[in-house]
């Protein structure tokens, strides 16, 4: 199989080409592919999907999963479940030994062509340094979730490979097949375009750049500083949504990322869902847009406030890893264009 490595030369314009197959350690010592992008295959009928749960438990996940299976089998896929996807441990969806074999199989089956975690809550980062990328590097699929599974996108940003940000099964339970970010999610896995316009936001920092798309759950990024796998923002455009912290919490992650240097070379700022911020006693005395702006205030680069992804209804994919195109402006429509490639 060949894996599709895209070079980026122009603005709106990509060039696709072929190389060698690397391993996960040729990766991670080598600086040219720092300037490279694998992008798996786009899915098509017939394809075999493997629905895991790599975080928390599945309590009561049973009509989610059957209306997802019956979604997929719609779209002409096949479906796998992990061995253990329905086991118990504690807060967890089985040990993290079986957690782990669930995943490294489906990363390992080349016939799986797509990943798609159930839920996140929490358990990723006690199985990411146990997972070898190897045979997925040979064999590259998409790996679908956000929340907890940003771990996981952010081991696959490291070894510069596509991922998908975007709904899990948890929230098939109440949608149908109409539903606007299922209809997009299902766009993008079958290689269709992908570009957002977005009602604007007076807060807005206005601006126009390009960047490849990283990030995902603000904490989990905040977490991951000074690991081996945590964001190498030079020409990136980073994307953060959070729940169920206070307004402090999020100052605090912010300006942890301000001062590992997260944002002396970043290209822009795509701010997505705050979901259900708890209050505190005293209150914090600005919004959370404001929190951001204050804090990012020296900067220069574009920052987009209200994209619909997170921990909401709406949860609108984004392909994480993938050059963008942001123009951002507080009187228009503000655009994320993801090129076709």
């Amino acid at each position: 199989m060949k894996i599709k490595i895209i070079y980026f030369t122009f603005i709106y314009i990509s060039i696709i080409s072929n190389m060698n197959v690397f391993s996960q350690s040729d990766i991670e010592q080598s600086n040219v592919l720092k300037t490279q992008l694998i992008q798996p295959e786009h899915l098509k009928s017939g394809d075999t999907i493997s629905i895991l749960a790599p975080s928390g438990v599945l309590n009561n996940f049973d009509n989610k999963i059957t209306k997802a299976i019956n979604i997929f089998r719609s779209w002409g896929l096949n479906v796998v479940l992990g061995n253990h996807i329905y086991d118990k441990n504690g807060h967890f969806a089985g040990t993290d030994k079986n957690r782990e074999k669930d995943f490294q199989k489906a990363l390992d089956n080349k016939n799986i062509k797509a990943i798609w975690c159930a839920r996140g809550g929490y358990g990723a980062v006690r199985i990411i340094d146990k997972l070898n990328f190897d045979n997925y590097l040979k064999n590259p699929k998409w790996i679908i979730g956000f929340s907890d599974i940003t771990v996981i996108h952010n081991k696959l940003n490291f070894l510069n490979s596509e991922s998908i940000h975007a709904m899990m099964i948890t929230g098939f339970e109440d949608i149908g097949q109409n539903n606007d970010s299922l209809s997009k999610l299902k766009n993008v896995l079958f290689g269709d375009s992908l570009s957002y316009s977005i009602a604007s936001n007076k807060n807005n920092k206005t601006g126009k750049s390009e960047g490849i798309i990283v990030g995902g759950n603000l904490t989990l990024i905040q977490s991951t500083i000074g690991s081996k796998t945590e964001l190498k923002m030079k020409d990136k455009i980073l994307f953060i949504e959070e729940i169920g912290e206070y307004a402090y919490h999020i100052d605090r992650m912010l300006y942890s990322l301000k001062r590992a240097g997260y944002f002396e070379n970043c290209k822009g700022l795509i701010v997505g869902q705050i979901s259900d911020l708890k209050k505190n006693t005293t209150d914090f005395g600005r919004s959370i847009n404001e929190l951001i702006l204050d804090v990012l205030d020296e900067y220069n680069f574009p920052i987009l406030f209200d994209f619909p992804a997170g921990h909401e209804k709406t949860n609108f994919p984004i392909i994480l890893g993938r050059k963008v195109i942001l123009d951002v402006s507080k009187s228009e429509s503000k655009n994320i264009l993801f090129p076709v490639i």
